[in-house]
């Protein structure tokens, strides 16, 4: 009884201080007392109390995984970690994904969405819903030394695939209805293009009643129930100058595109103080001329503009935007504006990353956080965790932060692999509960119906705050 105290009243106090800024909390007071209703409507407590009491056939299932995990899995999380590539270039690490699901009864279709490294694995005894999917990433982060596995992506197809054939073993052995489907999704540490908006907007995942996918943390931790992201909601943009080259001892005779890109982040600093602080605004020129005696005629900056809701984050752009206007301008160059990506809000719901937080403790995990961080969904684009519900099980697997190359290093050793395991067994018994108990998909279906109404009214919300200043004519 003390125990699922604990739990709802940190589902209070977590979505009492969901939203980042004063100004978003202040626009969600109202929608967060409704998600706290709702979630002591639901009981979650004494829901994931009743699913994880003894189930001998959910123990099989997880059995399975673990063993799947130990005799070769590991293993091939170990091989693609020690053969990194960035995103979309990871031919190696699909092929030995895909081969993988082939030998296990999957149906793999490649090149999914236009891109030559996304898959889908479909079961070949799928038979209706309740429709299970899992996402597996398997891209490398870019570093100054080459590609390394600084977020553990590695893992992530080894632990998904476990859970995906200790699944449709239990689905065949059983005849319980259900399908399974993987989704191999690449480039998550990059844009363009963002890999799973393009699937999402393709189809892909269509039909999906849950998906789950894990993550590298650590700690061991869960979101609280509501509306957010990891990372803050992102524009990936790329501006483009154009000069007119020239000899640098008659440089008057051309256009200065580097002096172009240089204004640009200068009239960025200037104008900081008129953007609120909680902005991050995050650039590297990727191209800034050919020779030093020659006028440079084409330069480029790659920039991810930061913000913690996506309202005022078109603002934020719109600054962006005017500061490489406002440079090209001043120095008689032309400017190419590409927004090639957006990451924004997903949603998380309690029924989903309850459970899982109490499976992956239930099979070992370390470093627990005992409440809930802040909503996020189960995957960084919000296009998917914005209508899907899902879970990302994040069961500590580093004594390192993410991006570092100790984080890397860890996820060839004992603490790594134990994380891994833990993510692999906690996600099989989810999604046991998940097809076995009609009434658990309904609790699902139901928190996250309401909490995708209340985003909506939340942005709505924020629309009416963020007003743009009028400024006069001169």
């Amino acid at each position: 009884m003390r125990s699922a105290i604990c739990i709802a009243l940190a589902l209070v106090s977590a979505c009492a201080y969901a939203q980042e800024t004063p100004t978003e909390r202040e626009a969600a007071a109202g929608i967060l007392r409704q998600i706290d209703e709702l979630e002591k409507s639901l009981n979650v407590p004494a829901m994931v109390a009743r699913l994880t009491a003894a189930d001998p056939q959910r123990d099989q299932a997880v059995a399975r995984a673990k063993q799947l995990m130990d005799s070769e899995l590991l293993a091939m999380a170990d091989d693609i970690t020690r053969h990194p590539e960035i995103g979309f270039q990871e031919n190696r690490s699909v092929k030995i994904l895909a081969d993988y699901l082939r030998a296990h009864n999957f149906d793999v279709e490649m090149g999914v969405a236009n891109l030559p490294t996304a898959f889908v694995a479909r079961w070949k005894g799928n038979k209706g819903a309740p429709n299970l999917g899992i996402i597996l990433e398997y891209d490398a982060l870019r570093g100054t030394k080459g590609a390394f596995h600084g977020d553990q992506h590695s893992a992530q197809g080894p632990v998904g695939i476990a859970a995906a054939v200790a699944i449709v073993e239990f689905l065949g052995r059983t005849h319980q209805p259900g399908s399974v489907t993987v989704y191999g999704t690449p480039g998550e540490e990059m844009m363009p293009p963002e890999a799973k908006t393009q699937m999402f907007d393709a189809g892909v995942f269509n039909g999906a009643d849950v998906i789950v996918r894990s993550h590298a943390v650590g700690s061991t931790s869960r979101p609280a129930p509501g509306f957010g992201t990891c990372c803050m909601n992102i524009v990936g943009a790329k501006y483009t100058f154009s000069g007119a080259p020239a000899h640098q001892l008659a440089a008057w005779e051309g256009r200065n595109a580097l002096e172009a890109v240089i204004h640009m982040f200068n009239n960025i600093d200037s104008v900081r103080s008129n953007i609120r602080p909680e902005a991050r605004i995050q650039g590297i020129i990727t191209e800034g001329g050919a020779a030093p005696n020659v006028v440079p005629d084409k330069t480029a900056a790659d920039f991810y503009i930061r913000y913690p809701d996506e309202v005022y984050l078109k603002q934020v752009t719109a600054f962006v935007d005017n500061a490489a206007k406002a440079a090209a301008l001043s120095t008689g160059t032309k400017v190419k504006i590409d927004h090639y990506g957006q990451d924004h809000d997903g949603i998380s719901v309690a029924t989903l990353s309850e459970l899982g937080f109490a499976y992956m403790k239930k099979y070992g995990a370390q470093k627990v956080n005992a409440e809930p961080g802040r909503p996020q969904g189960f995957e960084e684009t919000g296009s998917v965790s914005s209508k899907i519900p899902g879970l990302g099980f994040t069961a500590y697997s580093s004594n390192f932060a993410n991006h570092t190359y100790g984080m890397e290093q860890d996820a060839l050793t004992d603490v790594g692999h134990q994380g891994f395991t833990v993510d692999a067994e906690a996600m099989t018994a989810l999604l046991y509960d998940f097809a076995t108990h009609a009434d658990y998909r309904d609790a699902v279906k139901r928190e996250f119906s309401a909490i995708q109404k209340l985003f909506g009214d939340y942005l709505a919300a924020l629309e009416k705050i963020y007003r743009v200043p009028t400024v006069p004519e001169p």
